[in-house]
């Protein structure tokens, strides 16, 4: 005797045995049960879901000899035959093979006859996406009104396939995918009847191994059992479904930490010996990662939202706190953004090796640990330290990319060549309304202001030991900016050099530029190098506790006042205490005038209406010169 596979074997045979569709199911029963069907059901999901399962139950319910009912007897002569395939009345089409339109006349042929032994005639059609347009075209009619006694079912995976004038004539149900928890649940009322003992690891392994499909679940079963022994273990599931053990993601994650290459080659390799899955291996990879980053951040109460085996529970509750939060949130996201790469790659094993690579080398890439500092810092209101601590410095992250350290090096020894001078009654810091990130990418200020002093070697400040207290104002004979390259010497102090509009300069712009020298000297806290290059460039006046500003473009004005909150922190960094920190203004240049506004306002001089009026003149083009 031919021996049923274990999906032909336990295949559902009433309502209540279908496992996950509950909705649909609760509407099909009750209709069945009232005598009220529709005309056309579409039934769509992927596969494996129950679709043509459900469409045999319900024509067997409604065939039944003891309908009305809500399920059917399973024992009468109609749902034998039904069960068999052998009913006269219920009608099983492949729609792959059966696509064409001279098969849908066909079909409309016999739809007109009355049923020879049951109560409903009930036609479904499997894979009805496969159909073509003209066949769906010449289904139309018969759909929408078809005889009382005829019921079309259409099961499909594609539902975008079909037209709209379809699917406004049948009840849509849409299946969906079912849970690991219910499959396992499923395969585990399988194996008892079966009487096969098991592993709760390896029937997880199976239901995730199936991804949503009830049919997958049983055949991968069905495998795992042919070629293993009496038991369903988890180590033959693994070997026989092509999937890694717990060691391999245990020595991957080992050598993300210690930044191991060579353990990543070793791993990569006894993957492709062992014949893993590879697409498979990326995606049990990315939900590891989730797995330890919500751990990360959810502590103890968010392992049972994630219900994992003894085992992985095991695994990352000993791993997750070696990584930074940032550190696994980024590595998750390059596993979900490279796994379809990797799977359609021609050389799959080795997208994989490079991917683990970027994974263990990822530090090296991004500066997380100064990340995770600076979402630390961005949480809590910046205040100003206690003077008791000034002189202490954090320390700086050994894993900065080499750009930050050199950066931060050159700041230091720059700091170190300037005169220091002893901070008196410190000012706290403006503060970032509302909380917002400061553009510049600070963390707060140390304590101790150090002075700003210009290229000159001036402090541009006031205040302090020796010296008044009185609002930031330096006279244009106290000192000369320094040279920006592009720009003239005393660019930035002539009247209307950079800006037509700009009114004649009566201060000095050297607490500006003494602000770029600090900008670019502290570049650990403010990494703008660039920035600071277009900021001297800018022209500037400072008086009566103001810098006021003349950008040369409406984008550079935007720009700047998108930075202000970080200029004016930098800028109370750097003044000494006791001295007012000035207030930055930007005042934006002209907008440009169409050369419609131009040729508008040149017809309301009064020279030229006796030309337009009486002449009849019009104003073709117009053009503005540049005043010199």
């Amino acid at each position: 005797m031919k021996n049923l596979s274990l999906a032909a074997r336990y295949r559902p045979q009433t309502f209540a045995e279908v496992v996950g569709q509950g909705m649909v199911t609760t509407v099909l029963s009750r209709a069945s049960a009232e005598d009220r069907p529709a005309c056309a059901y579409l039934l769509s999901g992927t596969r494996g879901v129950g679709k043509t399962t459900i469409a045999r139950i319900f024509a067997k319910a409604l065939n039944c000899e003891r309908a009305p009912c809500a399920e059917p007897c399973n024992e009468c002569a109609q749902c034998r035959k039904v069960t068999q395939g052998s009913h006269v009345d219920v009608v099983e089409i492949d729609g792959a093979s059966n696509n064409g339109v001279d098969d849908v006349r066909a079909l409309r042929e016999t739809v007109g006859y009355a049923p020879m032994e049951g109560r409903y005639k009930i036609f479904i059609i499997d894979e009805a996406h496969m159909l073509s347009k003209a066949a769906f075209n010449a289904l139309l009619k018969t759909l929408e009104e078809p005889p009382a006694h005829v019921i079309f079912i259409m099961a499909t995976t594609e539902v975008h396939k079909f037209p709209v004038t379809i699917l406004s004539r049948c009840q849509h149900f849409a299946y969906r995918h079912l849970r690991e928890d219910e499959i396992a649940a499923h395969l585990v009322d399988v194996l008892r009847k079966e009487n096969v003992p098991f592993d709760e690891a390896a029937v997880r392994l199976v239901a995730k191994r199936a991804q949503g499909s009830v049919r997958d679940s049983m055949s991968l079963l069905d495998q795992t059992l042919a070629l293993g022994d009496s038991r369903l273990d988890t180590e033959v599931v693994r070997q026989v479904l092509g999937l890694a053990g717990q060691e391999i993601f245990d020595g991957i994650f080992r050598a993300m930490r210690e930044r191991d290459c060579v353990a990543v080659a070793k791993l990569v390799q006894a993957v492709s010996r062992q014949g893993v899955d590879i697409g498979f291996f990326v995606g049990e990879l990315a939900g590891f990662l989730r797995s330890l980053f919500l751990a990360r951040q959810g502590g103890e109460g968010i392992y049972p939202v994630l219900g994992l085996p003894e085992d992985e529970e095991k695994l990352v509750r000993g791993t997750c706190s070696l990584f930074s939060a940032a550190h696994l949130h980024a590595a998750w996201q390059m596993v979900l953004d490279s796994q379809r790469s990797v799977v359609q790659s021609g050389e799959p094993a080795a997208a994989l090796e490079l991917l683990l690579l970027n994974l263990t080398l990822l530090p090296r890439l991004l500066p997380l640990e100064r990340a995770d500092a600076a979402l630390a810092s961005f949480a809590q209101p910046v205040a100003r330290p206690d003077p008791a601590g000034a002189g202490e410095n954090p320390p700086e992250s050994s894993e900065r990319p080499a750009a930050a350290q050199s950066t931060a090096s050159n700041a230091a020894t720059r700091s170190e060549t300037r005169p220091a001078r002893p901070v008196e009654n410190p000012v706290p810091l403006r503060q970032n309304p509302g909380g917002e990130r400061p553009p510049f990418g600070g963390t707060g200020v140390e304590a101790g202001r150090p002075d700003c002093v210009g290229r000159s070697g001036k402090s541009f400040a006031t205040g302090g030991p020796g010296q008044p207290e009185s609002p930031v104002a330096v006279k244009i004979a106290e000192t000369k900016p320094a040279a920006v390259p592009g720009v003239s010497a005393d660019a930035s102090l002539r009247p209307g050099a950079e800006h037509p509009s700009a009114p004649p300069s009566e201060g000095s712009a050297t607490p500006w530029l003494g602000l770029c020298d600090f900008l670019e000297g502290h570049g650990d806290r403010y990494p703008l190098p660039m920035v600071v290059r277009v900021l001297r460039a800018v022209r500037a006046e400072c008086s009566d506790g103001r810098i006021t500003l003349w950008p040369t473009s409406g984008m550079l004005a935007g720009q700047i006042e998108s930075i202000r909150d970080s200029l004016h922190k930098a800028l109370a960094e750097c003044t000494p205490a006791g001295a007012v920190v000035p207030e930055i203004t930007v005042v934006g240049p002209e907008p440009v005038k169409t050369e419609a506004e131009l040729i508008e306002e040149f017809k309301r001089r009064p020279e030229m209406q006796p030309c337009l009026a009486i002449l009849g003149g019009v104003i073709d083009h117009c053009v503005k010169i540049a005043e010199h």
